[in-house]
């Protein structure tokens, strides 16, 4: 018989040599995963929650809301001190009252929102197609 011993003993001491090299990259393989997954599905998801906190923040009394379940009426009452607010719906002013965090949409327009509202980035936030907006923008000058 054939002794194996030396030929395995010199494959497990190359393998060990290389072996701190490949731990290296996965590791830099799970950082990417992981940085991907933060800026793919965490990130978007809070700042839409900032944005939806800042816009049951600026309920107004008048204002025209949706809630969650559909209800579509008018704000008649806030009430910071209990974070609820009073809608009246449909022709017979039927009052009722609701936590401000069932705010669905708020569907007055208002004229400083509007005007206010930041201009759409693309994919790659406005790095490509800005000589066109430029040429647009000289146009309209003229």
């Amino acid at each position: 018989m054939i002794n194996s011993a030396p030929i395995l003993a010199e494959a497990s001491a190359q393998q060990a040599q290389g072996g701190g090299m490949s731990m290296i990259w996965m590791i830099a393989i799970y950082a990417v995963i992981i940085g991907a997954i933060y800026f793919f599905l965490l990130r978007p998801n809070s700042k839409k929650k900032k944005e939806e906190a800042q816009m049951r923040n600026n309920l107004e009394i008048g204002d025209e809301i949706t809630t969650i379940g559909g209800i579509m009426g008018r704000v008649v009452a806030i009430k910071d001190e209990e974070d609820a607010l009073i809608i009246e719906t449909g022709s017979d002013r039927v009052k009722m009252k609701f936590k401000k965090w069932c705010i669905s949409s708020v569907d007055t327009v208002k004229e400083g929102a509007a005007k206010a509202e930041p201009e759409k980035k693309g994919l790659f936030g406005g790095l490509f197609g800005s000589k066109k907006k430029a040429e647009e923008a000289a146009e309209e000058k003229k």
